[in-house]
């Protein structure tokens, strides 16, 4: 078991690491005709936009929530005066209104893509085993709300300590697999499965994540004039 934690926990996140940025450079460089996010809106627009604004907004939020959760110093949330339990109430919170929000967008996405002859017909088997994946990890991932619930209702958050350590340790690149060998089995898988969707990514449509538009958010105001004299 200590041999399959340190490679689950110690090796894989390397290795899906590795795979996720060294794909993606060979994905763009090889197959830029394919670096989309294969929309299937045109085939069909029924319940689309609600399911995808959902599914984002939670996707995006969780991402930047375990970004800044695990990984920011403990230093700064002492300094706004948060405890670790405070900071696992607001995970638990926080993450658990992310997650029924893309849980129900990527449900909805889900069973359009199975049940709509068009948008099945059109799509890759990629695209439904990406989505699957993702569901089948925000499932994991919300089933962790409940045991947090319980450490937090004994006032014990050691194992959000224990998993932001490991993190800082896998970043830092000086891993401690040990650190959350003792954690509840369904947090070890939804942080494996988590992984895993790095380890996929450049193989699927989402590397259209790298293409995304942050740049209109900058962006100048268009003006448009109308030519009055072209109109007559």
């Amino acid at each position: 078991m200590d041999y399959i934690n340190f490679f689950a926990f110690g090796i894989y996140p390397y290795l899906a690491g590795s795979v996720f940025l060294i794909g993606s450079w060979m994905r763009f460089d090889r197959e830029q005709y394919g670096w989309t996010s294969s929309s299937s809106q045109l085939l069909s627009t029924s319940g689309v936009r609600l399911a995808s604004n959902l599914f984002h907004i939670g996707i995006i939020g969780i991402f930047l929530g375990h970004l800044v959760g695990l990984l920011a110093p403990f230093s700064i949330w002492h300094a706004v005066s948060l405890s670790m339990l405070g900071k696992q109430y607001i995970a638990m919170y926080g993450g658990g209104f992310l997650g029924i929000l893309c849980l129900i967008g990527g449900a909805m996405l889900w069973w359009r893509r199975v049940t709509n002859p068009r948008v099945r017909a059109a799509g890759r088997a990629s695209d439904l085993f990406i989505l699957t994946w993702l569901l089948l990890t925000l499932l994991l991932g919300l089933s962790t709300t409940f045991i947090t619930a319980q450490h937090a209702s004994h006032g014990n958050a050691d194992t959000m300590m224990a998993m932001a350590q490991w993190a800082k340790s896998i970043v830092l690149f000086s891993p401690k697999p040990e650190l959350i060998a003792e954690a509840e089995l369904i947090f070890r898988l939804h942080l494996f499965f988590g992984m895993t969707v790095f380890l996929v990514f450049p193989f699927t449509r989402l590397v259209h994540i790298w293409s995304a538009p942050f740049g209109y958010l900058a962006r100048a105001y268009q003006i448009v004039r109308t030519n009055r004299a072209s109109a007559r």
